[in-house]
């Protein structure tokens, strides 16, 4: 009897612990999933995708989106919000990489005839994070290379200069380290040091790529030299600042045949298609070498 009774003891309480584990799993699961916004930021994006339909055929749907947002304030860091990982949507103040994953989350709805807000907050996930799924601060897709390199495999984007013929195109070998030489320049990295590892481990995974850009001495040139570039297309600034891969990115715009950005500009402070040429702006910046160019796809289904 005393044996019956401590085996029942010693299983109720694996029992329970098997109980407690799994409400545990299951409420992680639940807050990674959870997504912050205000109703005007739904709102808004309910209204776009049900206005999208009467685009121009002949304008790139990632143009036209971030059309619609010019003019929305620059608001940098609106990702660090609260301490735990979850999906955040801001349209009332975006900064470059939110800019361009909200254009290109809107992009892929309207491709599939989605107008929904839960859709939108699909694809936002899919792109912002590695495999579309959130764990924790080093699931994001911190540096644009690691942006680049999941949504191609998933499909959702492709390398322009990958594959084009331009003897003129310039190399960058990728050496990223950034995040991880400064941990306490991130809140998340700074609370947690456990996960300065991972991105180091992730930065390495990195390390060595070889990637082609287009030198900034060449874009002056026209739309028809640089004819493997597109209205719409997502633009990332090559830098040589140690540790970094890019430093912004942008939308392609060819206005009277000179390529100009669509940006969130911490300069302006508000999204805007610059006035300034792409080359002209880029003389301002030392360390720029010239940019990536990376087309969305809407033909996938994921």
């Amino acid at each position: 009897m005393m044996r019956i009774l401590k085996n029942s003891v010693r299983n109720g309480w694996q029992f329970w612990l098997l109980i407690g584990l799994t409400w545990l799993l299951t409420a992680t699961a639940a807050l990674a999933q959870q997504v912050e916004y205000r109703v005007e930021d739904s709102v808004l994006v309910v209204r776009l995708l049900s206005e999208a339909s009467e685009r121009p055929v002949d304008l790139p749907r990632t143009l036209w989106f971030g059309q619609q947002l010019e003019g929305r304030p620059y608001v940098a860091h609106t990702l660090e919000e609260g301490w735990n990982e979850h999906l955040i949507v801001n349209l009332r103040g975006l900064d470059c990489t939110t800019f361009v994953e909200t254009v290109c989350a809107l992009s892929l709805c309207d491709a599939r005839n989605e107008r929904s807000f839960a859709d939108f907050c699909h694809w936002l996930r899919q792109l912002r994070y590695r495999d579309g799924r959130i764990c924790d601060y080093t699931s994001r897709l911190h540096y644009f290379v690691q942006w680049a390199d999941d949504n191609e495999r998933m499909g959702l984007v492709t390398d322009v200069l990958g594959e084009t013929e331009d003897a003129g195109l310039a190399t960058q070998v990728v050496d990223i380290s950034y995040m991880s030489q400064h941990p306490d320049l991130y809140k998340h990295l700074r609370a947690n040091p456990q996960l300065v590892p991972v991105i180091r481990q992730q930065e390495r995974a990195e390390q060595g790529k070889r990637l082609r850009y287009v030198p900034k001495s060449r874009l002056a040139e026209s739309s028809q030299r640089l004819n493997y570039i597109h209205s719409g297309d997502i633009l990332a600034l090559v830098t040589r600042k140690a540790g970094l891969d890019t430093t912004h990115l942008g939308l392609a715009v060819w206005m009277n045949g000179r390529l100009h950005l669509m940006h969130a500009s911490s300069l302006k402070k508000r999204v805007l298609t610059d006035p300034t040429t792409l080359f002209d702006y880029s003389q301002g910046q030392r360390s720029q070498l010239g940019i990536r160019v990376v087309r969305l796809k809407t033909d996938v289904n994921l």
